[in-house]
């Protein structure tokens, strides 16, 4: 997947013209953070972990980790992340631009309260140098997600 891709997914939104990039790399929150000059909390990082059908994404704050036990009693099974080339084989996205846009609709996607507490947050737009800037309603309206959830700890 692509930048452009993921541009052609937003547009029937209104969110394509969102989308930011970047002349610096913005594959980890906090790279993501400097490049956007906001706080590391606001980056929007989105999760690949393997399921009984395959794949589910979790979305979560910045500073948000992902919490075993609570994982397990939402999910009915144990949290374990994809591996790199797992991410691109069920997501679509490779790792530093894995987002909830344009993936396949057989995976799941989650949205984890860490993020409800900011106006805006920037999850990745499909590449290592992107994001796009959303309320948590227009991600929840773009992703297509399932439910929000409470899965992380440390950011409250």
């Amino acid at each position: 997947m692509s930048v452009a891709e993921v541009r052609t997914y937003l547009t029937p939104f209104g969110f394509a013209d969102k989308i930011q990039e970047f002349e610096v790399s913005s594959a980890t929150v906090e790279l993501a953070a400097l490049a956007l000059n906001v706080a590391p909390a606001r980056i929007a990082k989105t999760l690949s972990f393997r399921s009984d059908t395959g794949a589910i994404l979790v979305v979560a704050a910045g500073d948000a980790r992902v919490d075993n036990a609570k994982f397990k009693a939402q999910f009915t099974f144990k949290a374990k992340m994809l591996s790199h080339e797992e991410v691109e084989t069920y997501i679509g996205h490779a790792v530093g631009g894995v987002c909830p846009f344009a993936i396949p609709t057989t995976v799941p996607i989650y949205l984890d309260i860490s993020m409800k507490r900011f106006a805006t947050i920037f999850p990745a737009a499909g590449s290592a140098n992107s994001a796009v800037e959303l309320t948590p309603d227009q991600l929840q309206q773009a992703s297509q997600a399932q439910a929000w959830v409470d899965v992380c700890k440390d950011w409250a």
